[in-house]
């Protein structure tokens, strides 16, 4: 074997494996047997906070009782989407709002609400839909601060959702809904951000706010 064949070699054989890992790790985090296959995942805020305390103030307590309604089912684009499955951020000292906004309608549904991970804990908590779902429709209640997080950890861009970076502050009214194929993987083109029910003083926030 020429000399320079022989010192190609090694090199060709860690390229090799440099590639092999790379594609386990995509493998590993868009698997193709994905609990997210032909599954709907939808994303709201929690709703109105108080200026002091962790719960609900007034408004956002008729919030979260007319998502009854509106989430009963959700009829978008020729689909009808009830929640199968609800998660909220877990609570904390801070907040137990993700958990009342879902309150009513888990009571309507009788349905549970999971609070597997606290609000920074996006990437585990798309892990874990990856790897241990069955619903067709998961509605999640977050934080907005982390919405963009939780939005790229599922593949998504919530620049092009959203169009701007972070979920705005003053908003409460919005729906990011996250369509994904038979592979679990993100279909863009069909994924949306919407605008629900509208209460009483509720309107569209001016542009950069």
């Amino acid at each position: 074997m020429p000399l320079t064949v022989r010192m190609l070699v090694p090199r060709l054989l860690v390229a090799a494996a440099l590639t092999v890992g790379l594609l386990a790790l995509v493998i590993a985090d868009h698997p193709v047997q994905s609990g997210l296959r032909n599954t709907t995942v939808m994303i709201i805020r929690h709703a109105e906070k108080p200026s002091v305390g962790t719960e609900l103030n007034a408004r956002g307590e008729q919030r979260a009782a007319a998502y009854v309604d509106y989430f009963n089912p959700l009829k978008l684009e020729g689909q009808t989407l009830t929640p199968q499955r609800l998660i909220a951020a877990g609570d904390s000292p801070e907040s137990s709002r993700s958990r009342l906004t879902l309150t009513p309608l888990a009571q309507h549904l009788n349905l549970p609400i999971e609070q597997p991970y606290i609000n920074v804990d996006v990437h585990k908590l798309v892990k874990l839909l990856r790897q241990s779902n069955q619903a067709q429709t998961v509605l999640i209640a977050w934080h907005h601060g982390r919405i963009n997080k939780l939005i790229a950890a599922f593949g998504g861009n919530s620049m092009a959702l959203m169009g701007q970076e972070k979920w705005p502050d003053g908003v409460y009214d919005w729906v990011i809904v996250l369509r994904f194929d038979e592979n679990g993987r993100l279909i863009p083109s069909r994924s949306e951000k919407v605008q629900p029910h509208l209460l009483p003083g509720d309107g569209a926030v001016p542009p950069g706010n």
